[in-house]
């Protein structure tokens, strides 16, 4: 009868009790030394329990702090920084630390953390630290989960390792996840791992290893089941000792791997995922590979791998849910009639040999989720059942880059992501769904107006960031509905028979970066309207018959990086607003009626005076989305926007380089005046095309200065002058065109200029000197000596004049005094000259007797 409410008392004091009072004080201090933007530690007051604070956990009888999970659950606005104090070491019960995914700034890891030996997990991924990892956290001998890897490239210096001799003492240790953390110091890395007896999973990706030794038989991993070690250096081929490890998970993703995939892959029976992308792996596939009875994850794509695989192949890998052989040569064949083991949820076999026929196994694959097939070499119509399949396909399908046809009018599109982009689909554009982020039908035959399609009713609010319907014959008008597309990012309508005005409503895409419609044939000014879209960085409305002004409100979007005019009807003169767009290095507003002088402001386009800059502005030319930054987790490879340029005198598409080009072109318009001096300071610039305008004057004396140019066409204007003596210094130039001026003097003498055509130099009567076939007169000669400049080195001229006066009162007497006072020296001289006069003649008479005998010819 006592022991009852003896227990009531216990467990009532136990409700009561609080956190004890030195480890309140002691994360109060820890607190105070921290940043705290998102203010996520407010409830950390002193006139609350500490056990009630956020991310604090005391135990439930004692009420000591054991955890403190500090984690940044959002984005970089939630970030803890500052300092980690060493008042951490008050709190003598944690067991559990996690400050991941914040940012320290850089700073080293705390060396104190090594004194706290009730730790059995640490967690400081992502969090921003950097320099040397205190070996002091190899006095942790409790610790059973390690996590320090993933510093933010940002910040130097990078997280790094002595040796890993510290590794010894960690005999608890199940987990460790050091991925990009430079390792290259410890070359014995794999030994220094493998004497942790207890380890399960392993994670060191990108930790600049480049040597797994291949050479041993054995290594000493007996608990290990998860081995990563992607995007390191090994350049050799997969060691025997790794398919004797207990493993269910390897990964060896990116990296330089060589030779064939060994039969002994076979021993590793209980492997669940095995990832070898990205390697540099050749021959056909081991048959023990189709006895991984428990492979779920099966990922070689991005090698040399060769050979035919068919359904029977798979009979034994039931449980496989995803599967990557792209870019291989693998040939895919499954007969017609036969359901394959597996239900995917993911297949990637872009380049894989498919077709020509369409896969119609694909139909018993109800679970899919990804469908990428592009570059599969399918010819043929798709099946009627294919779309309404594809339907239930959540995020997305890929058939680009293939012959497939088929009429998709009144087709429900309905995944997430859809690339048809280069088949053969015609008809009438399909109807979308909310869903939709990423729509890509380019070069196709799509036909009929694309009002239907813009003006359909959605069943809920668009979610459309990406549409490229740029190369089909779509026409009509551009109608007036775009506020139902808000959304959209990126819009490319290039390449098609589209009319009328750009409708004023298209300045409500107030999230438009990019926006394509050249070679239609819209017509009217360009609308004001489009001074909404603020984060415009590339806008081509190339090809078209839009008329009236260059507009000076294209000075405010500051955020442009491309801007293609090129072959309009636009007027007036070119607005020296258009200098207050510093991130621009593509300007192209050739063969349009532009009048007026060049704005001697072109010097404020910074990005072009510049060369192997990056910043933020080129996101828009080179970009990510979510799904393939997923898909391309490992080559990083992203997307790229497209322009088609005149450069070097012929019309190109840049895509993947397009963020390297600087590039001007003022060609054909109606400009006058002189280039502006200003023009010269763009070092960067590599292409400048001023030709077919009615420029006078002179060139710049320092457009020498311009190091980076490759390409300069300055033809058919009424330049005059010499060519200055500074373009010797245009290394890199490899196109010239200054043809048809009123150029005069000698072409400047570099390997440089000499090495271009005569055609780069003709329609210049007074110009001479090669590569030209008219020869320079003395007096040309003379005029082609470089002049000193008079700020340069002018104390020195008078010096010059005096010493070459004297020099010519020397050599004067030196000759003459010697012929007056030396006869034999005086009759010598004089039968020179009389020798000299007959060849002068006999070489005039026969020049004029060819000359007659030329005028004779009929």
């Amino acid at each position: 009868m006592i022991v009852f409410p003896l227990l009531c008392f216990l467990f009532s004091t136990i409700s009561t009790l609080v956190c004890n009072e030195t480890e309140k004080r002691a994360l109060l201090s820890f607190k105070h030394a921290l940043s705290d933007p998102g203010h996520r530690l407010s409830s950390w007051s002193i006139h609350k329990d500490c056990c009630g604070w956020n991310g604090v956990y005391c135990h439930n009888i004692t009420s000591r702090v054991i955890q403190l999970d500090l984690m940044n659950p959002g984005s970089s606005n939630f970030s803890l920084g500052g300092k980690v104090s060493h008042a951490l070491l008050q709190l003598e019960f944690l067991n559990y630390l996690d400050l991941s995914f914040n940012d320290f700034g850089g700073t080293p890891i705390p060396s104190f953390l090594g004194s706290m030996q009730s730790l059995t997990y640490l967690d400081l991924k992502y969090a921003s630290f950097g320099g040397l990892i205190p070996p002091q956290l190899g006095n942790l001998s409790n610790l059973q989960y390690l996590s320090l890897g993933g510093a933010y490239s940002s910040y130097k210096p990078q997280l790094y390792v002595e040796n890993l001799g510290w590794f010894s003492h960690l005999s608890s240790l199940e987990y460790l996840h050091m991925s990009e953390v430079d390792l290259q110091r410890e070359v014995h890395w794999l030994e220094s791992t493998s004497m942790l007896s207890s380890l399960s999973k392993l994670y060191l990706g990108a930790c600049e290893l480049d040597n797994m030794s291949p050479s041993l038989g054995y290594v000493n991993f007996t608990s290990l089941t998860v081995l990563s070690l992607p995007l390191n250096h090994f350049n050799h081929e997969m060691p025997n000792w790794l398919f004797n490890l207990p493993l269910n998970s390897l990964d060896l993703s990116s990296n330089h791997l060589t030779g064939q995939i060994p039969e002994y892959l076979g021993n590793l029976s209980s492997l669940t995922v095995l990832s070898l992308y990205g390697n540099r792996l050749n021959g056909t596939l081991p048959s023990s590979l189709w006895l991984l009875s428990n492979l779920v994850y099966l990922d070689i794509g991005n090698n040399s791998l060769e050979g035919t695989i068919s359904e029977v192949h798979f009979d034994k890998l039931s449980k496989l849910k995803y599967i990557d052989m792209s870019s291989t040569s693998l040939i895919f064949k499954v007969k017609s009639n036969r359901v394959p083991a597996f239900q995917l949820e993911e297949l990637w076999m872009s380049t894989c040999q498919i077709g020509p026929k369409f896969p119609t196994w694909i139909q018993t694959q109800t679970s899919l989720q990804c469908v990428d097939i592009s570059k599969s070499g399918i010819v043929d119509i798709a099946p009627k059942w294919f779309w309404k399949w594809a339907s239930h396909i959540d995020l997305l399908i890929d058939l680009s880059d293939n012959q497939i046809s088929g009429n998709l009018s009144g087709v429900l599109l309905n995944n997430t992501y859809i690339d048809l982009r280069s088949n053969c689909f015609m008809g009438e554009l399909p109807r979308l769904s909310p869903q939709v982020s990423r729509l890509n039908m380019a070069n196709n035959s799509f036909s009929g107006p694309i009002s239907p399609f813009l003006c359909q009713k959605l069943n809920g609010k668009s979610n459309l960031e990406i549409l490229d319907m740029s190369t089909n014959n779509l026409s009509g008008e551009l109608s007036h509905c775009w506020t139902y597309w808000q959304s959209l990012t990126r819009l490319n309508l290039g390449n098609n028979n589209l009319s009328g005005k750009i409708p004023d409503s298209m300045g409500s895409l107030f999230e438009l970066e990019a926006l394509h419609l050249h070679n239609n044939r819209l017509s009217g000014d360009i609308p004001p309207s489009l001074r909404n879209c603020k984060s415009l960085g590339l806008l081509d409305l190339g090809g078209n018959k839009l008329s009236g002004n260059l507009p000076s409100w294209m000075g405010e979007r500051t955020t442009l990086t491309a801007l293609r005019l090129r072959s309009n009807k636009l007027i007036g003169n070119i607005p020296p607003q258009i200098c207050q767009l510093s991130s621009l290095i593509i300007l192209d507003v050739a063969n349009n009626s532009l009048s007026g002088t060049i704005p001697k402001c072109f010097n404020n386009f910074s990005l072009m005076a510049t060369t192997g800059t990056e910043d933020d502005s080129f996101s828009v030319l080179e970009f990510y989305y979510d799904y393939y930054s997923y898909y391309n987790r490992y080559t990083g490879a992203p997307n790229y926007e497209n322009l088609m340029l005149v450069i070097k005198g012929k019309e190109s598409e840049y895509r993947s380089i397009l963020k390297f080009v600087r590039s001007i072109d003022l060609s054909s318009n109606d400009l006058w005046g002189s280039i502006p001096t200003e023009i010269s300071s763009l070092s960067g610039l590599e292409s400048l095309n001023l030709s077919c305008n009615n420029l006078m004057g002179s060139i710049p004396e320092k457009m020498g200065s311009m190091k980076a140019l490759e390409s300069l066409d300055l033809s058919r204007n009424h330049l005059s002058g010499e060519i200055p003596q500074s373009m010797k210094n245009l290394s890199f130039l490899s196109h010239l065109n200054l043809s048809y001026n009123n150029f005069s003097g000698r072409i400047p003498s570099s390997t440089q200029l000499q090495s271009f055509d005569e055609i780069s130099y003709i329609g210049n009567a007074e110009l001479c000197g090669v590569p030209l076939t008219k020869n320079c007169t003395e007096d040309e000669d003379f005029q082609g000596i470089d002049v000193i400049d008079e700020n340069e080195e002018g104390s020195e001229i008078p010096w010059f004049y005096i010493g070459m006066g004297l020099g010519f009162i020397v050599g004067f007497w030196g000759v003459c005094g010697a012929l007056l006072f030396k006869k034999a020296w005086r009759h010598a001289y004089f039968q020179f000259l009389y020798r000299v006069k007959d060849w002068v003649y006999v070489a005039i008479a026969i020049r004029l007797n060819r000359l007659q005998n030329n005028l004779r010819v009929p």
